[in-house]
């Protein structure tokens, strides 16, 4: 199912219907949402091979039922030999190939992290158990996954281990058809066995970093060794109708919580759909400003990022938006894979997550022998040595990922988010702005159209793309404002793949799952 209500037991969106069915079956064997989301997250590593793995990176939102809420950072720095030497005669960095993959993969050590904070009994075998049944036994491949395989075959076929992993017969796997990961299978095995950690620290890893030197992989040994997950104080804004939470950089959770605090000095509760869209993306180009001129690693940062969402500085942002006319328009970083869930339990406790290897199939280098596609968020980095995304060893890229929550006035807790580069922020803005200003039903504001200024998966134009399911007077009149359009299709992935899940104050749970991914909230 897509909508979901349920009395006070439990409940998870993803944007695969096995990880949610993962995640709810931990909860009814009395795990907590921290379990059930670590169970979920490697079952999506497997299922949705195209958007995210245990080569990528991963992102926390941890929200109890009282008390501050914690925020992980799994994500991994550049390799110690990744340097701009290292890139000698190029450009800039590759997106594919072995020279893309070089930063250490992180996620495998947030879902470490936050099961050190849960207070949950049920043992790492069991939560890796299904994802290790899914990755040995198969599952059917999704359209999703073979039409991002068909897109790309292109870049990838050449690459280390992706025909063999990917196009094991010679040709992209129909949907439908089986697919299995056993090299995956054995790789999820050892680590029920030797624990999260042996991925940074034992054999696994250093079967990795042998792989990684025979491949040319910028990574060694000391950098498994050295990576550990992170963790960091959310962001937080203040806003008329709640607190709003999002994560720190290297993440651009600052431009999620930007828009909403420009938006908030305007009337959006009774703004129309031209308004709400004319506003929310004027207020992007703004974020995106912001972000483009702050954000990298944290520890490069000239200014504390919780300052770039001081209310006086909103409020003249907001003053800067024109009802009548559209700005220059603004550029983006790029696409991003990824996939976003979230998890209530029965006592409240809330996870926003977010996991992704970047851009779809990641680097689409497969290490040999464990299954594993290996991100490219690296390419993210610049090798020009003034940019503030400069490439140095042991920096973290920026990262476009970031997870959401918040906590309403009246009593409702929200955790929330979408996968897709860019569109991240903007649809985030559009679930909270359509669902907790203008009252719109929880499902109907994931499934209602969306838009996305500038780039994100399968999109590299720096327009503004709105779903086909807009009336034409909506594009007329955004077009009257000068906004420079383009048309996608009705349900687009290019606009992401969006969730959500309410606590309301009596305790009942709501959830909604997009119906442009293979998802569902699934709940009891």
């Amino acid at each position: 199912m897509i909508h979901s209500k349920t009395a006070p037991s439990g409940m998870a969106v993803t944007p695969h219907h096995l990880a949610s069915e993962s995640a709810l079956a931990v909860l009814r064997e009395g795990g907590d949402a921290i379990e059930a989301m670590v169970a979920a997250a490697a079952t999506i590593a497997v299922v949705y091979p195209h958007m995210n793995g245990l080569g990528g990176d991963g992102f926390w939102l941890i929200v109890p039922p009282d008390g501050d809420p914690i925020a992980l950072d799994a994500s991994g720095a550049a390799g110690s030999l990744a340097d701009i030497a290292f890139y000698q005669g190029a450009e800039k960095i590759p997106h594919r190939g072995a020279k893309a993959a070089l930063t250490v993969a992180g996620t495998v050590s947030g879902w470490a992290g936050a099961l050190a904070l849960s207070s949950g009994k049920l043992p790492l075998s069991r939560l890796l158990a299904d994802a290790t049944g899914y990755a040995r036994a198969g599952f059917p491949v999704t359209d999703s996954q073979a039409a991002a395989t068909r897109s790309k075959v292109h870049e990838l076929a050449d690459l280390p281990g992706f025909t063999d992993l990917f196009m094991p017969d010679g040709d992209v796997p129909p949907t439908g058809s089986r697919f299995i990961q056993p090299d995956l299978a054995d790789t999820l095995s050892q680590l029920a066995r030797h624990g999260l950690d042996s991925f940074y620290r034992g054999a696994l890893a250093e079967k990795m970093a042998a792989e990684m030197s025979r491949l040319g992989m910028p990574i060694t040994l000391t950098d498994l060794h050295q990576h550990q997950v992170k963790r960091r104080m959310p962001l937080r804004l203040r806003h008329d109708m709640g607190d709003i939470f999002n994560t720190p950089p290297p993440t651009q959770g600052v431009v999620s919580l930007a828009i909403l605090g420009i938006t908030n000095q305007l009337d959006m509760a009774q703004a129309s759909e031209v308004q709400t869209l004319h506003r929310i993306v004027e207020a992007t180009r703004l974020a995106f400003d912001l972000r483009d001129r702050h954000i990298t690693d944290p520890r490069h940062m000239q200014q504390e990022a919780q300052s770039l969402l001081d209310p006086q500085r909103l409020a003249m942002m907001a003053s800067q938006i024109d009802d009548a006319r559209a700005m220059p328009g603004a550029e983006g970083k790029g696409p991003g894979d990824t996939v976003w869930m979230g998890v209530i339990d029965k006592n409240g406790l809330a996870v926003s997550f977010i996991q992704s290897i970047y851009h779809e199939f990641g680097s689409g280098v497969v290490l040999p022998g464990t299954g594993i596609v290996w991100q490219n968020r690296g390419a993210a980095f610049s090798l020009d040595p003034t940019h503030l995304l400069a490439l140095a060893p042991g920096k973290q890229p920026f990262h476009t990922l970031n997870p959401a929550a918040a906590r309403l006035k009246d009593g409702r807790t929200l955790v929330y988010g979408s996968m897709g580069g860019d569109g991240q922020p903007q649809t985030q803005a559009a679930i909270f702005t359509r669902y907790v200003m203008q009252g719109m039903p929880l499902q109907q504001c994931v499934t209602a159209p969306r838009w996305l200024l500038g780039r994100t998966w399968g999109e590299s134009s720096d327009s503004l793309k709105l779903e086909g399911r807009f009336p034409q007077s909506t594009f007329d009149a955004l077009s009257a404002l000068g906004h420079q359009l383009e048309k996608l299709p009705d349900f687009s992935e290019a606009v992401g793949h969006a969730g959500a899940i309410v606590r309301h104050a009596s305790g009942m749970l709501e959830g909604a799952s997009d119906p442009r991914s293979d998802g569902s909230a699934a709940g009891f």
